[in-house]
């Protein structure tokens, strides 16, 4: 067996022995540069809204539960619901021409919530940020695991996934300084009327444009081809993808319930009743619309995907939706996102707020301390649980197992102390113990799927971290400081120390998940050609 000097190879056959397949190329660690830049640029736009989080509170007059809404579901759901078709591209077409594409649109999308003067203009760029941001992951992971045979593929997506920290932490320094300087240079306000807050999201914003044309300069590899498993090109990929698209969008859904018949559109409606009517009491309960509303059309929109997809491709179906340890492995990961996402947001509005640090000294620290601890973690996790795989089929699952239970006594510790050295010291524990898990799940999520199936199986695998992670996170956090706060000049003022201690609770639900998981695993990857086929897979 012959391989270029671009990861590509030919005349591969499947071979009986991992050992037998592809190695990585020079070229194949370059792309992962490059992918690892694209997501670093991802999390500079994503996050940079946490440190300028108490300015826009101020002068948009929100609350702690409308900032989670916006660090959280205005986002995730609808990168999580055309992560879904976008994802079914990813695996029809070319993936680097996807990113490139995605990229320019969601650099755009951060640019213009630069000039959003309220809630209702914010959420909608926060939306179109989540769009483009969709395209990223699912294109990624699947280059990554063409360029990447098995045994290193938890070690790259552990790398890969290292630019969510460092831009999460960039984003703080990059967000904070600007800000800083624009509002220094323009009291009043400056070109435009802009604020520090918008200057930030205009600078962070129009870069991204420029390393699209990058990001197109990539070679695409062959699909398949580290596995021994060569896929074709699919024959219509944009008919797939509006087909795709219609399974999200109403009242396209209830169409294609139709079109399978009158039980499936009874299903349909039914289901989509019963989460509106669970939206609205959570709205009674918590008067927040945009959130529930988020949620509930995000639900509904998976609901009529996954029962759309089970009778178009049932193979897919059969290996995620159909797979235990693929759902307990994505959603375990996903309550590990939950408090990661929360953290994230939340750490630096805490830090201002409750412990009165300045805005420049918490920003350098914790941009800093999220960032390495972000890549340590993530490195070691990936190179750990490649390590512990060879060992059991499960060992991946341990460390997702590590980055529940690890962060725990660190934010228990961090989030109740005055002392401003020790809420950095376990800031960064937290954050190091909680990032070994992503590598880890990643990879496992993409080891129990064919090929082909790749970028729809990673699209399935950021539903748990964006609806069940980001989704909630940000926000619970939120909510629970708003209810647990009190009136202050008629304003209500949250108390962020109860809401992100709260986060300490979901572990016992992600450790029953991911025990399970530990379980399931073995079985369901020896069986995958086998259930695929029964499925309906010509393999």
């Amino acid at each position: 067996m012959r391989v270029t000097d671009e990861g590509e190879n030919s005349d591969v056959v499947l071979q009986g022995s991992e050992a037998a397949l592809p190695e990585a190329s020079k070229y194949s660690w370059y792309v992962l540069l490059v992918l690892v830049i694209v997501y670093i640029l991802n999390f500079i736009d994503r996050q940079i809204l946490s440190i300028l989080a108490v300015d826009i509170k101020a002068d948009l007059g929100l609350t702690d539960a409308d900032m989670g809404f916006l660090g959280g579901a205005a986002f995730a759901v609808f990168y999580a619901l055309f992560g879904i078709p976008l994802g079914r591209l990813a695996d029809n077409w070319s993936r680097v021409k996807l990113l490139s594409i995605g990229l320019a649109l969601w650099s755009i999308m951060t640019a213009l919530s630069g000039f959003a003067r309220n809630q209702a203009e914010l959420t909608l760029a926060r939306m179109g940020v989540g769009v483009g941001e969709a395209t990223a992951s699912p294109t990624a992971y699947s280059l990554i695991s063409d360029y990447f045979p098995k045994r290193q593929r938890a070690t790259a997506l552990a790398i890969y996934s290292s630019g969510l920290y460092i831009g999460g932490g960039v984003s703080l320094l990059i967000g904070s300084n600007i800000k800083e300087a624009w509002n220094l240079a323009y009291p009043g306000g400056g070109p435009l009327g802009l604020v520090g807050w918008q200057a930030a999201f205009l600078a962070v914003g129009i870069p991204g444009v420029l390393i699209g044309l990058w990001v197109a300069s990539l070679r695409e590899p062959k699909r398949g081809a580290m596995d021994g498993l060569e896929t074709p090109a699919h024959p219509a990929p944009f008919r797939a993808f509006i087909s795709d698209l219609s399974m999200i969008v109403p009242p396209f859904t209830l169409l294609g319930a139709w079109q399978r018949g009158p039980a499936a559109l009874a299903i349909n409606v039914a289901t989509g009743s019963a989460i509106a009517a669970f939206a609205y009491w959570m709205i009674q309960l918590t008067g927040n619309f945009p959130q529930w509303s988020a949620v509930g059309f995000g639900y509904y929109a998976v609901f009529s995907w996954a029962s759309t997809l089970r009778a178009k491709d049932p193979a897919t179906f059969r290996l995620i939706w159909g797979t235990p340890a693929f759902l307990c492995t994505t959603i375990g990961y996903g309550l590990v996102a939950l408090a990661a996402y929360a953290l994230a947001f939340w750490s630096a509005p805490y830090a201002e707020t409750v412990l009165g640090l300045p805005k420049q000294e918490l920003a350098g620290i914790l941009g800093g301390s999220g960032a390495l601890s972000g890549f340590l973690g993530v490195i070691v996790g990936g190179a750990v649980a490649d390590r512990l795989r060879k060992k059991n089929p499960s060992g991946r699952i341990l460390v997702v197992i590590l980055g529940v239970l690890g962060p725990i006594v660190p934010i228990a510790i961090g989030f109740t102390t005055d002392n401003a050295a020790l809420f950095y010291i376990m800031n960064f524990l937290a954050g190091t113990l909680g990032a070994t898990a992503l590598g880890a799940a990643a990879a496992t999520t993409q080891d129990l799927v064919l090929p082909r199936m790749r970028g729809t199986a990673t699209a399935a695998f950021f539903l748990g971290t964006t609806l069940v992670g980001l989704s909630f996170g940000p926000y619970m956090v939120g909510q629970i400081s708003d209810l647990a706060g009190t009136m202050v000049d008629g304003k209500l003022v949250g108390n962020l120390r109860v809401g992100i201690l709260s986060l300490i609770a979901v572990a016992p639900v992600a450790l029953a998940l991911l025990i399970a998981a530990y379980r399931s695993v073995p079985k369901a990857e020896q069986t995958i050609v086998e259930r695929a086929r029964d499925a309906g897979e010509p393999v």
